[in-house]
């Protein structure tokens, strides 16, 4: 496994700096143009958007060489037991050959190792586990909320909507009873997240081919992709909830089971005069005890604009990353990409801003389930891969948004 710091890294991260330092300099000519014209000129506008988006894009080569250098083999420090290396062999005959003879004697053995309902067979815990860490590191909400593992198909969680009632006694004074608080219970159902890599006969006969890394590979882009849209605008119909689909309402009347807002005051845009100002008060309308945790989540078109956004004292507001394996800083907290955010619009919650370990439950069923299909794509084998996914949010009083719109 390569370190963040090896040569390739280092030199991806030293362009993207120079790019960053390059968009500085050209933005500060259009400020001053600002300034001193009714306008800034066309080509330092045209200067400023090409730099900005060359900074994206060494971002993006940046994340995916961090991505590939945090990708940990198979197999880890640990050595397997028997009972594991005997699922393994039994499941990589299965996936080259079909033969399911070595799985059924071990579903035989333990219930825990062997076919799902659905047809098919649970894949090794090793690599279940790998394919959930490599999630971890590719989906942005996955990587900042809480996530359990339950064995059944529905997580369910009490939560008090009013807390008992409290006061001050003295030493010697009758404790009055207190009231019961208000329960209520939030429900995460786990979904079916599939993917269906194919496979040649001349890849499946070549045993200098590890199989488990290569569906690890070939099925972790295509769950993140649709695990992390889920996340954030998932409608709750066979997939997770996603944050964004919450009932919401301006921060001033906010109570629980919605999420609160605050306004740029600006349709669609930042306020062209105090354009900062609604980072201040997303910030502070969070609680002190979320604050610590928290991170900003966009996608890189609002990352673009907020790039160009300095404070009263002329500073940059966004800041890069101190190392190659860093996340970018706004006003001193984290900044977490998620595409699925929608853009700058009208009306758009394009920020959002919180605690998401405290405000968001992602629920994994145990188990990654493999079924191999020879018919119905020949000459290509498919493998029919599963697992169960549930998600939404568990404490409305975590996340907060900003709203690109007057009101």
């Amino acid at each position: 496994m390569d370190h963040p710091n090896s040569p390739e890294i280092t030199t991806a991260f030293d362009d993207f700096m120079k790019a960053f330092d390059s968009f500085k300099q050209a933005n500060d000519e259009r400020l001053t143009q600002l300034e001193t014209r009714m306008g800034a000129d066309v080509v330092t506008e045209d200067k400023v958007n090409r730099i900005n988006d060359a900074i994206d894009q060494q971002k993006r080569q940046l994340d995916h060489l961090i991505l590939k250098a945090q990708r940990p083999s198979l197999g880890g420090d640990r050595l397997p037991t028997s009972q594991q290396l005997e699922h393994k062999a039994a499941f990589e005959t299965y996936l080259r050959s079909g033969d399911e003879q070595a799985m059924r004697a071990l579903e035989g053995k333990a219930m825990s190792v062997g076919s799902d309902a659905d047809g098919g067979y649970l894949v090794p815990e090793e690599l279940s586990n790998e394919i959930g860490r490599r999630l971890t590191a590719l989906s942005p909400i996955r990587s900042l909320a809480t996530v359990r593992r339950v064995s059944g198909s529905v997580f369910k969680k009490p939560f008090a909507e009013t807390g008992p009632a409290v006061g001050w006694v003295g030493e010697t004074d009758a404790r009055p009873e207190t009231d019961s608080p208000t329960l209520a219970e939030l429900s995460f159902p786990a979904m079916e997240l599939y993917a269906m890599p194919a496979a040649t006969t001349a890849l499946l006969e070549d045993a200098a081919v590890d199989l488990e890394s290569w569906i690890a590979e070939e099925v972790e882009a295509a769950f993140a992709e649709q695990e992390g849209t889920a996340f954030v605008d998932g409608n709750g119909n066979n997939k997770p909830s996603g944050f964004l689909r919450a009932s919401t309402v301006i921060e001033a009347n906010w109570s629980w089971g919605k999420l609160g807002f605050v306004p740029t005051g600006a349709s669609g845009a930042f306020d062209a005069t105090n354009g900062a100002d609604v980072l201040v008060d997303v910030i502070y309308a969070l609680k002190a005890g979320y604050r610590q945790n928290a991170h900003f989540v966009m996608n890189r078109k609002t990352q673009a604009a907020l790039r160009k956004l300095k404070d009263n004292d002329g500073n940059y507001l966004w800041q890069a990353p101190a190392s190659a394996d860093a996340k970018a800083v706004l006003m001193g907290f984290a900044v977490v990409e998620a595409e699925d955010m929608p853009d700058m619009s009208n009306n758009s919650l394009s920020i959002a801003f919180g605690d998401f370990r405290r405000g968001y439950l992602v629920v994994d069923r145990t188990g990654v389930n493999v079924l191999r299909d020879p018919y119905t794509n020949k000459p290509y084998v498919m493998f029919y891969t599963t697992k169960r996914v549930g998600g939404g949010i568990q404490d409305y009083d975590a996340i907060k948004l900003i709203k690109f719109g007057e009101s």
